[in-house]
């Protein structure tokens, strides 16, 4: 009798152990929703911090990321298909997303075999407590996979998807503490870059320049890079004479900006009519009334080099107006004016 009693209780002890590792498995397979953000920018919306923070993470297969959208900037969350070209966001339409075709809903999975975006994405404009937008990604494969912004060029980040059995090396903690701190630096970043659109009166000229945005590109980890821009044009308020340039320059190596007197045109790429060329590749343009419209077009960097591609283009970068007549003249970023960039030319 005493055997038969010692076996029960080692079949019981033997039941629980089973039940104990069904329930550990259970655990173990149970999908999770990560966190994570895109974007970041300082409370007057000047500097802003364009990064997915953070911009590296591992997760189990059938894991989901939830990215939150925290600014006034745009910005999109994009998988795109190995090998896939990526295309600029707008088509003939300005504000409305191409996709990689289209725009996939939220909570879409991506496994490498089509593209995934989400549309543009930021605060609305005209509300005091909006909600903050959201987008979800789940991965049901294994893999390494590039996501970007389809807004900004040097905004990327990599998801490393692992088998359920590869401990993952990171918690929610780590990577909210991580975000945290990369975030803090690229809004110091991008508040110190206004010095560098004030040069020293010793430099050349520097009384009609303007600098019309500020930026730099940076890396906070192994995956991809980030931009720490400053969305402000340095010298807001400039004084000059009648017959007077003032010269525009974009110093920013990765965004666009316009400088757009007037009635704010319904597409900001290309300039308006009575904006010219100038011989060494910049635009210029005559105002002689505070009732003129004039639109600069997109001031844009040259996209960088790669090796095995064709060389790009030097881009247009400089914009000059001409003042003949007396006034106030103001002019806005057209697209980044929702952020505060503003200005403003006193002519006498």
């Amino acid at each position: 009798m005493r055997e038969i009693s010692i076996k029960s209780r080692l079949l019981s002890s033997s039941a629980l152990v089973v039940l104990l590792m069904a329930g550990a498995a259970t655990s173990t397979v149970q999908a999770k929703e990560w966190q994570a953000i895109a974007g970041a920018e300082n409370p007057d919306r000047g500097s802003q911090a364009l990064a997915f923070l953070p911009n590296e993470l591992w997760v189990h297969t059938g894991d989901s990321i939830r990215w939150t959208f925290p600014t006034h900037e745009r910005h999109t969350l994009t998988f795109l298909k190995p090998g896939q070209i990526r295309t600029p966001a707008f088509g003939n339409t300005f504000g409305v997303v191409v996709g990689c075709p289209g725009v996939v809903p939220d909570g879409s999975s991506f496994d490498g075999s089509s593209c995934v975006t989400s549309d543009v994405l930021l605060l609305p404009e005209d509300d005091t407590n909006p909600p903050t937008p959201t987008y979800t990604v789940s991965f049901p494969s294994a893999g390494n996979f590039k996501f970007v912004c389809l807004v900004h060029a040097d905004m990327t980040g990599v998801v490393h998807v692992v088998n359920l059995a590869q401990i993952l090396p990171h918690d929610q903690d780590f990577y909210d503490r991580h975000a945290k701190s990369a975030q803090s630096l690229l809004l110091a970043d991008a508040s110190r870059l206004q010095g560098r659109g004030t040069p020293p009166d010793n430099v050349g000229t520097g009384t009609n320049d303007v600098a019309a945005g500020i930026g730099e590109i940076v890396t906070t980890t192994g995956a991809g890079s980030q931009t720490a821009s400053l969305m402000r044009f340095v010298r807001a308020t400039i004084v000059v004479h009648v017959g007077d340039t003032v010269e525009w320059t974009s110093l920013d190596p990765s965004i666009n900006h316009t400088v757009t007197f007037g009635t704010e045109p319904a597409d900001p790429r290309p300039p308006s009519g009575n904006v010219s060329p100038t011989s060494e590749g910049a635009r210029q343009a005559v105002i002689s009334s505070s009732a003129d419209s004039v639109n600069s077009g997109f001031l844009s960097p040259a996209p960088q080099d790669r090796a095995n591609l064709a060389q790009s283009n030097p881009g247009v970068t400089r914009f000059r107006v001409t003042f003949t007549s007396p006034g106030t003249f103001n002019y806005i970023c057209a697209v980044h004016d929702q952020l505060g960039m503003k200005g403003t030319v006193i002519v006498h």
